[in-house]
């Protein structure tokens, strides 16, 4: 009898290898953001101290993931931000505003293997929509640009950089003209039981006020079950290096994420 227990022990303990296997590589395809799968992050943004007000944001960003299957060699991803705000006294004593932002989608054509030495890479047009169902939710300008990635995954370990360039062609004309630039260096290391520890930057160069806008953000997240149902949940905090003359004063700002994934097969 305790043999046979022994081994139903043993039997089950090996079972759940080939899951904890799958769940990995899942949580590390979160890190790839060229990744052949499909998903759909509810991402929660909070930021303190903006303006002579002191005023605060609150930002969801609903960030859908989608792969186009090209032909045997090539895919593209199309990443679409779109951003509902919540926000108070942006610009001095401004009142509240909330809804829609404007609206930014991306699209990378991305070969479906690495390269030789084991490079993922993505390149292609970035568009900015003027979406926001107010005036100061967003800068009333349609912007164009390119916007590329590139990124390495060895072992655990996932690091890498995506930018953009946007420059506006059209819209109001007395709001300011775009002209950032947007840089996104970042690095992950996931567990063998898909805990995913992350570190990256989103900085913006404004071209026109000459000015950047740099958090650094700090994330955990986990990669879990629900059902049949794979769900990775974040939680983090971003520490602002710079910011721009009515960016946030408050040193520090908080996220959280919800991540359905919708792997193939």
């Amino acid at each position: 009898m305790k043999a046979l227990q022994v081994g139903l022990i043993a039997a089950v303990s090996l079972s759940s290898v080939p899951a904890l296997a799958q769940d990995q590589d899942l949580a590390k395809q979160l890190s790839n953001p060229v990744a052949s799968l499909i998903s759909l992050p509810f991402q929660f943004n909070h930021d303190s101290g903006y303006g002579s007000a002191d005023g605060e944001k609150n930002v969801l960003n609903v960030q859908p993931v989608i792969p186009i299957d090209l032909n045997e060699n090539w895919n593209v991803i199309a990443r679409v931000i779109v951003p509902i705000i919540d926000q108070k006294d942006i610009a001095g004593e401004s009142g509240s505003q909330s809804g829609l932002g404007d609206i930014l989608a991306s699209f990378f054509f991305s070969p479906k293997e690495p390269t030789a030495n084991g490079l993922i890479w993505g390149a292609g047009p970035a568009f900015y929509l003027p979406t926001a169902s107010d005036e100061l939710l967003g800068a009333e300008k349609w912007a164009i640009g390119p916007t590329a990635v590139v990124l390495k995954q060895s072992g655990n370990w996932t690091f890498g950089g995506l930018a953009n360039h946007l420059w506006s062609v059209a819209g109001e004309d007395d709001r300011n003209d775009i002209s950032s630039t947007f840089l996104q260096p970042f690095m992950a290391y996931t567990t063998p039981t898909a805990w995913t520890f992350s570190l990256n930057t989103e900085s913006t160069y404004d071209w026109k006020a000459e000015e950047w806008s740099v958090p650094i953000n700090m994330q955990i997240a986990k990669l879990m079950q629900f059902g049949a149902q794979p769900v990775s949940l974040q939680v983090g905090a971003r520490y602002w290096a710079d910011t721009p003359e009515n960016g946030p004063k408050d040193d520090w700002g908080a996220r959280a994420a919800v991540t359905w994934l919708f792997p193939k097969g």
